[in-house]
């Protein structure tokens, strides 16, 4: 018999189902995650995205 590895959609799928309705998701201030010029560079699933502050004081996140 031959073992798999699980679908990585279907597992993460199974631990939303898990998750307690009442947990809410963490908050991270935007003054923690950007530099002094107002951007940092994200890596997801080997990609980056480049999340930075607008003029106007707005959150813009781009691939």
């Amino acid at each position: 018999m031959c073992a798999t590895s699980p679908d990585p959609s279907t597992a993460r799928a199974q631990a939303a189902v898990q998750l307690d309705p009442t947990d809410k998701p963490g908050i991270v201030s935007s003054n923690s995650l950007l530099d002094e010029r107002g951007q940092v560079i994200i890596e997801h699933r080997g990609k980056r995205y480049q999340l930075r502050e607008t003029r106007n004081g707005k959150l813009i996140l781009t691939s």
